[in-house]
């Protein structure tokens, strides 16, 4: 029989208006990765926060057990100090910092003296590097890596306060393919070498490779549990997540392209972070009236860079754009979102929402300046708007004035998606719009996607993922080395010659 590490009993967790937790209960095993799977909204990140300690124990009903002993948590520092740790899906390290600063940030080795001492730092933060299969100077400053590079960071920082028990947010999000599979590697050496590991993905492929069971959440219960051993299945699975059969994944994309609105000329983009060097060398591509355009490439290819200078969010060196064969001049986001684009950020924490507003300020930002009305914004329009897009977009809240924070992620985008749509838009711009979300929040936005272009509206989409690039889009732009690499058109690319193109063979 398996020995138990954490035992979760009965947590009862309450907000305002709604029962984030209803009584959830599940065990984690030695040495095994259990993966927690579930729409946007079903629970899973509350329990983490949970387990993290970011939740007091004051603020939850139920029972946290590890190594058979009680836990009550009352800030994370309580959670590390049990043996629990966490890496989030947005990656919290301190940019400015060096990794070895970030790896023993707030476990600094002392010397007998009570001072830093700095050689034990490095030495311990090359161990750390070690265990996730890192060989770098430790003096390096975080900001000048990669996402990924970051994120094997996160997880040395982790494992040098030596858990018993891991959690991963959705750890692959920030990363290719490639590099996915070699956290995946990572992880199960981890676990080889004794570690429990709870892994959250919305990749059914990740899970299903990588973990040994799954307990699928649903409206802040557990439905089910479904284990490696006697075969997964996704419908299945599936169904249990969202509580219906779905159908397909992706709609039948009918084609209503019409005549070139908008022209990129000679786009050149400077890097954000090394001074002298281009993001962007020298890159130009078109786009129809209710085409989809997809924009592939590598992490570090560009392709946020390149629609964020677009769209006037980045300065570029050089760079003309034309709507409807007219040149206009773009400096600013306003000027952006004043001849009708949108963009959807990568980054919905940072660029897509305003954390102190609630669901419906989000919602009407943009648009505000219509519901004007002597001076002052009409409140009762304002709430009639809201209300539609609120409905229209199945938005999971208690109502409007939810603060857009307590939200879960695939919530977060429908708002985000919300503020556009409301705002008569022409062009929309994607930036991995389905990252982070469940199959049926996913779902959905393929849907709106597709309904969109039938009235009208052309969006260019970056995605990381192949298979949804290959469905939805009519046209696929590969990036790489700052410029286009290839160009495919629907029918003509597959995933092989998408990476091919991407890693510029």
């Amino acid at each position: 029989m398996k020995q138990t590490v954490l035992t979760v009993e009965n947590i009862i967790k309450r907000f305002p208006g709604t029962i984030a937790l209803k009584g959830v209960s599940f065990e984690l095993y030695a040495q095994e990765i259990l993966a927690l799977a579930g729409e946007n909204g079903a629970g899973k990140s509350t329990l983490m926060k949970i387990l993290s300690g970011i939740y007091s124990h004051k603020e939850y009903e139920g029972k946290i057990t590890l190594n058979g002993k009680e836990c009550q948590f009352s800030g994370t520092a309580m959670a590390e100090n049990a043996g629990i740790a966490m890496i989030y899906q947005e990656l919290n390290m301190e940019l400015d910092l060096s990794i070895a600063e970030n790896i023993v940030l707030g476990k600094y080795p002392r010397t007998k003296w009570g001072s830093i001492d700095w050689k034990q730092v490095h030495i311990e933060a090359e161990k750390a590097l070690s265990q996730v299969g890192l060989k770098l100077d430790t003096n390096t400053i975080v900001r000048n890596l990669n996402p990924s590079m970051q994120q094997l960071v996160s997880i040395a920082r982790a494992l040098y306060r030596k858990p018993q028990v891991l959690i991963l947010d959705e750890p692959t999000s920030v990363l290719t393919e490639g590099e996915a599979k070699k956290l995946m590697q990572i992880i199960c050496k981890l676990r080889d070498d004794g570690l429990s590991c709870i892994y959250i993905s919305h990749k059914l492929d990740e899970i299903f490779e990588l973990c040994d069971r799954t307990v699928v959440f649903r409206d802040g219960e557990k439905i089910s549990e479904h284990r490696k051993a006697d075969g997964y299945d996704s419908s299945k699975l599936i169904e249990d997540m969202i509580g219906r059969r779905l159908m397909a994944m992706y709609p039948s994309r009918v084609e209503h392209i019409g005549k070139e609105v908008l022209r990129i000329e000679h786009f050149q983009v400077p890097h954000p972070f090394a001074y002298g060097k281009n993001m962007i060398e020298d890159v130009s591509f078109s786009l129809r009236k209710g085409e989809i355009l997809g924009l592939a490439g590598l992490v570090g290819a560009g392709r946020s860079e390149l629609v964020s200078a677009i769209f006037g969010a980045m300065p570029r060196n050089t760079g003309r754009i034309f709507l409807e064969d007219k040149e206009i001049q773009i400096r600013e986001p306003y000027e952006a979102i004043r001849y009708g684009f949108g963009f959807l950020s990568e980054d919905r924490k940072k660029n897509g929402y305003i954390w102190s507003m609630n669901i419906r300020e989000n919602m009407t930002l943009v648009n505000l300046r219509s519901m004007v009305k002597k001076l002052f914004v009409d409140a009762k329009q304002e709430d009639i708007v809201a209300k539609e897009y609120f409905r229209r977009l199945e938005v999971k809240a208690p109502g409007l004035d939810t603060m857009i924070t307590s939200l879960s992620g695939g919530n977060q985008q429908k708002v985000i998606l919300a503020k556009w749509l409301m705002s008569n838009i022409r062009i929309l711009m994607l930036d991995e719009p389905t990252r982070g979300i469940d199959v049926g929040t996913k779902s959905e936005i393929y849907k709106l996607m597709q309904e969109l272009t039938d009235n009208g509206i052309s969006i260019i989409m970056i995605s990381s993922e192949m298979s949804e690039l290959l469905t939805m889009c009519d046209r696929i732009v590969v990036l790489g080395k700052g410029v286009i690499q290839k160009e495919f058109s629907r029918g003509e690319a597959d995933e092989v010659k998408l990476l091919q193109a991407a890693s510029c063979t």
